[in-house]
């Protein structure tokens, strides 16, 4: 795990201004996105509990955004260039440097995790680690809200990202696997298409019972 996560901060510190630039305006070309995440910080202020991890916050623009929509929002990303510009960016909130498989959050303290396209450049093998972490974090009755690119076919693809090596996902595989994580799948969306390759835009929204 630690070879491909070396790698992937690596390429990430190395494209920090330029991939801030690009997600700077917080989705708003993005409707089914944002309403999805809207939905998302709705649900957990719900639960009562406003703590939200925004875990592969990049930049910090849904971090930022999962606060101006109530929460009590903080991001943390595998990137230490990544944290340094979110915290210039957004300077009264939290912003840590963390692995994934290793929060650093208490059992059970948190109402919301967003993985909003964090989990991309886990290979197969690996993601039911990084799902169980979360709901480890995730008190009961929180939220998951994980996102990314979306395939048709029966099994993960394997594709070159513009930053890192990702994999794309069968909505109901994804689904299966945060159901043994012991999450219940309370919402999907798929839309399409993400890029010029083809995938879906896939959210799932689940819950810790």
């Amino acid at each position: 795990m630690l070879k491909h996560q070396d790698q992937t901060r690596a390429a990430y510190d190395g494209v920090v201004e330029l991939y801030a630039s690009m997600f700077a305006n917080r989705l708003e070309t993005q409707p089914f996105a944002r309403n999805m995440i809207g939905a998302f910080a709705e649900l957990v202020r719900d639960t009562g509990n406003l703590r939200a991890a925004d875990v592969g916050c990049g930049p910090g623009h849904l971090t930022a955004m999962l606060s101006d929509l109530g929460l009590d929002a903080f991001g943390l990303d595998l990137s230490p260039a990544m944290v340094a510009h979110a915290r210039r960016a957004h300077p009264v909130l939290r912003f840590d440097e963390a692995r994934m498989e290793a929060l650093p959050v208490e059992d059970g303290a948190l109402g919301g995790v967003l993985a909003h396209y964090s989990m991309i450049h886990t290979p197969p093998e690996e993601l039911p680690a990084l799902l169980a972490e979360q709901v480890r974090v995730l008190a009961p009755g929180g939220l998951l809200l994980a996102s990314f690119f979306g395939t048709e076919g029966p099994e993960p693809v394997r594709f070159d990202h513009k930053v890192a090596p990702a994999y794309s996902w069968p909505a109901e595989q994804f689904a299966e696997l945060l159901a043994g994580a012991g999450l219940v799948t309370v919402a999907r969306l798929l839309h399409d298409p993400a890029s010029e390759r083809g995938f879906l835009d896939t959210h799932l929204l689940a819950r810790r019972p």
